[in-house]
Formats: structure tokens, sequence, C-alpha cells
């Protein structure tokens, strides 16, 4: 009893590390674009904190962990609706449940995982896309999609019964790459801002606060202490130090180089592109935290800091327009991260890379799908993108009739 208690603390404080994350989250995508749009991007991350809960306990966390049957190939499992009361038949809490933590602790644990995957898209369409069509995409997409996901390896599913199991500790695919690749789709269908290329190069513009960026960026690296460290699933010293330690490690190596090598390609000192190569580090590290040794996680983020400029560099040359750079960090270090897990660590040999491979090719086929016909049906009906006058002018006036600084405005454009 005294153990469980003790886990169920440590997995209780990381639960609320990565609730903090949604904040950080919102202080990024805020800081990162322009004035005009803030109370719209706040309204969709409390949005998909709120729902995305709501949607969890109706039917995210069953379909999750559901109970297999034969013939169905670990692809979609039995499943009920609504959360059930793990009590005996005395009315006590059941404590069979297990020995890391309780029914009711696993579930706002996984939860506060379930609404990550919504915010990375809402960083990655910011500015142009309609609310009404966002939110109609993250009930569907949280609610339906990153459960059913989950479940192929986190709940038992086909990756997990390859012969060689596929490996994602903290969600580097799970978590980021469904988000990621769901990003990129709706990117691709939304289009570029107005002024984001001229004569096909992009332009810069501006977000309207870095500090605030800056800030987040903080609060999410902190955050990522319950990310990773709460996905231990228990409070067991050395594996919990060595995962905080090899998460830290790749985060400052990710920033390091990022920054390195984003000065001696651009020539300047680019604080943002330094923001996301921490994030890039996180992410890479995410998948392997638990099996990789400090040097292991250095590489790791550091190859994660240089993805990220080149991936940028791609996603600018591509025609994509990612405000956050949601792309590169989440999708594109989310897959460098999985693949390491087969390269570096404990676990590394050529039979896991496969099945690292086979992970990351089931999870973009999941994700492009799910996340084209949803997007695009939309876009067809009742349209995805605001007007030209909305977006110029702002959608936190014609979305929300509010102003998120009234007594301090800036000249936008």
């Amino acid at each position: 009893m005294e153990l469980l208690t003790t886990n169920n603390v440590w997995m209780m404080i990381c639960t609320a590390l990565v609730f903090f994350m949604h904040l950080g989250f919102a202080f990024l995508e805020i800081g990162l674009t322009r004035q005009k749009n803030t109370i719209n991007i706040l309204f969709k991350n409390i949005f998909i904190i709120t729902v995305g809960l709501l949607l969890y306990a109706i039917i995210g966390f069953n379909l999750m962990y559901p109970t297999w049957t034969e013939g169905t190939w670990g692809i979609l499992g039995d499943f009920s609706l609504g959360l059930s009361s793990p009590l005996t038949d005395a009315g006590t809490l059941d404590l069979t449940y297990n020995e890391g933590y309780t029914y009711w602790t696993d579930f706002l644990f996984q939860g506060m995982f379930a609404a990550t995957a919504a915010t990375i898209v809402s960083g990655a369409v910011a500015e142009r896309m309609k609310i009404g069509p966002f939110m109609v995409f993250t009930v569907i997409y949280v609610g339906f999609i990153y459960p059913l996901a989950g479940s192929w390896k986190w709940g038992g599913g086909f990756l997990q019964t390859l012969e060689t199991p596929f490996y994602d500790f903290a969600g580097s695919t799970l978590v980021h790459s469904v988000g990621g690749w769901a990003a990129l789709v709706a990117v691709y269908l939304l289009g570029s801002r107005i002024g984001k290329f001229k004569d096909g190069k992009p332009q810069a513009i501006p977000g309207h606060n870095i500090p605030l960026a800056t800030a987040g960026v903080i609060i999410l690296w902190l955050g990522w202490f319950g990310f990773n460290g709460g996905s231990v699933l228990s409070a067991d010293p050395a594996l919990t130090s060595l995962t905080l330690v090899t998460t830290c490690l790749a985060a400052a190596a990710g920033g390091v180089v990022a920054a390195l090598v984003s000065t001696l390609r651009y020539k300047n000192l680019d604080l943002t592109m330094f923001l996301n190569g921490i994030l890039g580090g996180l992410v890479g590290i995410t998948a392997g935290a638990d099996q990789m040794s400090p040097t292991d996680a250095i590489l790791i983020g550091a190859i994660a800091g240089a993805i990220i400029v080149f991936a940028v560099a791609l996603i600018d040359k591509l025609k994509l327009d990612d405000p956050v750079g949601a792309i590169a960090v989440h999708l594109a270090c989310g897959i460098w991260g999985t693949l390491a897990v087969g390269i570096f660590g404990a676990i590394a040999s050529g039979a896991q890379f496969v099945s690292q491979l086979i992970g990351v090719a089931s999870y973009a086929a999941l994700c492009i799908v799910s996340s084209f016909l949803i997007i695009f049906i939309m876009k067809k009906t009742v349209g995805i993108r605001v007007s030209e006058r909305e977006e110029l002018e702002g959608l936190d006036a014609h979305e929300h009739g509010m102003d998120a600084y009234p007594d301090f405005r800036l000249n936008e454009h």
C-alpha cells in the first residue's frame, strides 16, 4: 500500500506537469503569431483541453485500452463507453488495478496526453483556419483517431505483438507524429497565409511577443519532466532519474545545435530557431528516454536540433506555411526519435529498427488518410479558411469580437 501511494503521488505530480504544458503550448503559439489572432489561438487551446478530456472519458480511454478478441488483427478491439468504477464487491477501491497507480490516475495522466495531438495542429493552422471546422476536427481526431492510434502500441495492439515489438516510451510517434502528420495535411489543404510567399520566396511574418514564446518553451521543458518522467509509470528512483537526465540533455543539445547550424546557414543568431531546437530535442528523446545513456541522449538531441533547421527550410521550399514550426518539431523530430530507438540505447538492433520503421509507416498511413478525409470533406462543404478580409483584419475581431490587448495596439499588416 505504501509503495502504491508513493508511485501514485508521483504519477499525479506528473499529470499536473503535463497539464501545465498546455499553458506552454498556448504561450508559444500566441508569441510566434500576430497580435490580432491571440484570442483565437487561446480559445482553440482551451477548447482542446476541455473537450479533449470529456471525449477521453466518454470513449477515448476505453478505445485506447480495449479488450482484444481473435480476428481483430490488433487493429480495433472491443470497447465500451464511459469510465467504469474500479471498486471491489465490498465497495472499496480495487488496488489490484496496477501496482504503480490507480485506475483514476491512469485515466487522468493518459487524458492529458490525448489533447496534445490537436494542440500541435492548432499552431500549424494558426491565423487562417475557421474555428468551427477546427473544433469539428478536434472532436473527431482527439475522440477517435488518437485513441485508436494509441491502442496499436500502448493498448496492446498489433505493433506491441510484433516479433520485436515497436517501442515508443512516451510518444515521439504516438503523440507527436500523430499530431504532426495531421498538421502537415491541414497546412497543405489550407494554403499559406496572405503575404507569406512573394515571388515564390518565403517572407518572415514576425510573432508579436517573442518573450512570451520563450516562456512557453521553458514551461514545455518543465512539463516534459512529467511527460517523460510519468511514462516510467512508477516512482522507480533509478529509471525516473535516468529518464529526466536524458530528457534534459537532449533538450539542451537540440537547442545548442539548432542555434549553431542556423547561425552558420543564415548568418544570424535566431532565437526562435534556438527555441524550436530545444523542443526538437525533447520530441526526439521521448521515444527512448528510458533506454538511452547520457551520451546517446546528447547525440539524439543534437541530430534533432540540426533536423529542425533543415526541416524548416524544406517546409518553406515546399511553400507550406507553418507559423510556429510544429511540423518540423513534432513530425520530423518525432520520426527521428522513433527511429533512433533502433540505433542507440539498450534495445538497439537491426530488428528493432525495422519494427520502428513499421510503426512510423503505420501511423503515417492512419493519420494522413484520416486527417485528409476529415479536413478535405469540410473544405468542400463548409469551407475551412477565413475570408481575405477576416485574415487581414484578424480572427479575434471577426470570430470572437474581442481584442487580446484592448489598451495596447500594435501596427500590424
